[in-house]
Formats: C-alpha cells, sequence, structure tokens
C-alpha cells in the first residue's frame, strides 16, 4: 500500500515562509510526477506546482517566484519551499504522486493523494 504523508504546515504572518514536506512510503511504486496541491475554503481544488522524475517543474502563474518545489528521489520525498507568503494562499496544501506499482500483470498507473496540511496566512 502506498501513503503520502504531508507535514509543515501552520500559522504565519505575511511575508514569512513555510515549507511543506511529503513522504512517500510502500513498495513497488514507480514515481514519475509528484505535486503540491491546493483547496481553500469554498473553492476547488488547484495545482500549485509539479515536478517530474528528471527534475522538469511547473508553477501555478500565483505562485511563481515565490515557492519552489523539488524532491529526493532516493528519499521518495517532496518539498514546496513557499516564501512571500500571502493570505490568499491559505488552503489546505495535498501531496499527489502519479507513477506506475508493480503487480502479478505488470504495471499498473497509480495516483495517490496525501491528507493535506494547513496553511493560514494571517494578514
Amino acid at each position: 500500500q502506498v501513503q503520502l504523508m504531508e507535514s509543515g504546515g501552520g500559522l504565519v504572518q505575511t511575508g514569512e515562509s513555510l515549507r511543506l514536506s511529503c513522504a512517500a512510503s510502500g513498495s513497488g511504486f514507480s514515481i514519475n510526477t509528484m505535486g503540491w496541491y491546493r483547496q481553500a475554503l469554498g473553492m476547488q481544488r488547484e495545482v500549485v506546482a509539479n515536478i517530474t522524475s528528471t527534475g522538469g517543474t511547473n508553477y501555478a502563474d500565483s505562485v511563481k517566484g515565490r515557492f519552489t518545489i523539488s524532491r529526493d528521489n532516493a528519499e521518495n520525498t517532496l518539498y514546496l519551499q513557499m516564501n512571500s507568503l500571502k493570505p490568499e494562499d491559505t488552503a489546505v496544501y495535498y501531496c499527489n504522486a502519479a507513477g506506475y506499482v508493480a503487480t502479478t500483470r505488470g504495471w499498473r498507473f497509480l495516483e495517490v493523494w496525501g491528507q493535506g496540511t494547513l496553511v493560514t496566512v494571517s494578514s
């Protein structure tokens, strides 16, 4: 069974920084893309940033220049460094991993979500 566990959320003031972490556990999961998503109260979940296994990154326009996504492939850990935080960054942040898991019938595509970590930015 593959699981993702986020950590690092909390309450900060405008302009401060936070670093989120997401650890993937479980065997036989070959992760391709990992990403961070967020969902504010009453809003739809949106992508924040994602990163491929080779290090290619994409960011939402709203976080470009402020957030940095990175990953440690050896440790199957994903990070999100968030600087210059704004009240509009307040949301539950979710980690996502997509890849392939080995089965008796070969490789099967799998997408896994973490339970989320709350980030609150006060003005």
